[in-house]
């Protein structure tokens, strides 16, 4: 099938990263999948925002899981191009609907919230009728993230990634139940390239905006590139 192709926060690169537009622009790409980053407000909503401060992603300041989403709805998220709201996950699921895109729904962690991130996506997808959708996978750096999703949800697609590839020459860390894929940075894969058939997960790739690891990642049998830059990917793949 070859390697598939997914927007890293929607088209970020010509976009302001994880709102309407970013995604809006991605899905009209004929790839493979979006990602996303979901954290919490202080009144339990889901918003997609990468960053647990806001300082850099929006005109705001302070954590985001102090403010409503009534207040973050106040904020900027765009640029002088492109004013954008925060945008929630209920709103970016209704956006996906009537598209064909896979759906990368990382879970960003340590919160204050704990596992109600991993409650709170499942009730969402529930009550868009998406929870069994194949295309709705979870990504997380965080072990327990993937436990939680695998005891919640067992059924979702579940891939856990690694960061610190200097420090890790393992898979996966046994204790985390039920991955069901392995994500790698794009160093860590060129350092180690074994890895990404270990465990005979399947491999997700990140952030692959070069030509040259765009190639890579091809030559090598990578299943899933995240990349700021889908148009780029595109011609290479």
């Amino acid at each position: 099938m070859g390697v598939k192709i997914i927007a890293h926060r929607g088209y970020s690169s010509r976009y302001p990263e994880s709102t309407a537009i970013a995604y809006e622009k991605a899905f009209e790409l004929p790839i493979h999948g979006i990602e996303c980053d979901i954290r919490l407000t202080k009144d339990g909503e889901v918003v997609c925002i990468h960053d647990p401060i806001l300082d850099r992603v929006s005109n705001g300041s302070g954590r985001v899981s102090v403010h409503t989403l009534a207040q973050l709805k106040r904020l900027d998220f765009g640029d002088k191009y492109h004013p954008q709201e925060v945008l929630t996950l209920n709103e970016l699921l209704d956006m996906a609907r009537p598209h064909e895109h896979h759906l990368y729904i990382e879970t960003k962690h340590p919160l204050r919230y704990g596992r109600m991130l991993e409650e709170q996506l499942v009730r969402t997808l529930t009550y868009h009728g998406m929870l069994h959708d194949p295309r709705v996978h979870v990504i997380s750096f965080a072990g327990a993230s993937i436990s939680r999703m695998h005891t919640l949800a067992p059924h979702v697609d579940r891939i856990y990634l690694r960061r610190a590839w200097h420090r890790y020459l393992h898979p996966c860390d046994p204790t985390v139940g039920g991955p069901t894929g392995l994500g790698l940075s794009i160093e860590r894969a060129r350092q180690h390239p074994a890895l990404l058939r270990a465990r005979s997960l399947p491999s997700y790739v990140w952030t692959v905006d070069e030509p040259e690891d765009i190639v890579w990642a091809r030559e090598h049998g990578v299943d899933m590139l995240a990349t700021n830059k889908p148009e780029l990917a595109l011609t290479y793949l």
